[in-house]
């Protein structure tokens, strides 16, 4: 990707349907998230923000529209293995690491050196290019002193940076992040602040769903307010606050 990219649309969603059964969860969505930016999803539970990261994961199958990475590649023709391969990352609220792995081994255990096959992998598990990107993530997301550290006896923030690192290695053109500092301390939330905002790159997008809105406000370049599936609300954290709809539907039972 060269920086011309800067800017440019990561991902394009038009025309979303969602329903299940009866229940409309995604009338009519259009979105767009770019390269080099931090873009923040908020709204009231049953807003549509889960629904829209299980579509663009592949995760739920829409009735209708368009889901377009890169301006290139049509997401919804293809299965969830094939969408991560193509440059989608989603972490989960919920930090899913190896624990009985160090955080060395679990950040090589994501490594793609080569996506069309897992034996490349297998066969240079020494090579030296994994190992540089091992190092450079784990400075990436401050886990240099604990890099022989089990997993499993990380702090709740450092399992979700682990986590984090882990979707890095694979440098995906979309990182989309759920409730990244959900449990978290206050000394943690900010340190996840602070890493998400060196995270931000030309050549990625970084999609955001949190309810923590000081940290949306602290972090995003935009946010899109959803509202039982439409986006009511897209500009500054600031704007949002000051907008009389979000108000009444969101902001106001926080």
């Amino acid at each position: 990707m060269s920086t011309e990219a800067l800017g440019g649309q990561a991902i394009q969603v038009d025309g979303l349907r969602v329903a299940f059964g009866d229940f409309v969860a995604i009338p009519a969505l259009t979105f767009i998230a770019r390269y080099g930016e931090i873009h923040g999803v908020i709204g009231p539970n049953g807003a549509g923000k889960t629904t829209l990261l299980d579509v663009i994961t592949g995760k739920t199958r829409p009735s209708q529209g368009k889901v377009v990475l890169d301006g290139v590649s049509d997401l919804l023709r293809l299965t969830e293995p094939q969408i991560a391969l193509a440059g989608v990352g989603r972490k989960f609220q919920k930090p899913s690491v190896f624990e009985a792995l160090s955080v060395t081994e679990n950040l090589e255990l994501a490594l793609r050196l080569n996506p069309r096959s897992v034996f490349f992998e297998l066969r240079n598990w020494a090579d030296r290019r994994r190992d540089a990107r091992v190092q450079e993530v784990l400075e990436e997301i401050g886990l240099t002193d604990r890099s022989n550290a089990l997993a499993g006896t990380l702090a709740h923030g450092q399992k979700q940076w682990l986590e984090i690192g882990m979707l890095l290695m694979q440098r995906p053109k979309l990182l989309m992040l759920d409730e990244p500092v959900a449990g978290m301390t206050d000394a943690e939330t900010e340190r996840t602040a602070d890493l998400v905002r060196r995270l931000r790159s030309p050549d990625r997008a970084i999609l955001v769903i949190e309810h923590d809105m000081a940290f949306v406000e602290e972090i995003a370049d935009r946010v899109t307010v959803l509202h039982e599936g439409t986006p009511i609300f897209e500009g500054q954290m600031s704007a949002a606050r000051a907008d009389e709809r979000v108000r009444e539907v969101y902001l106001g039972r926080h």
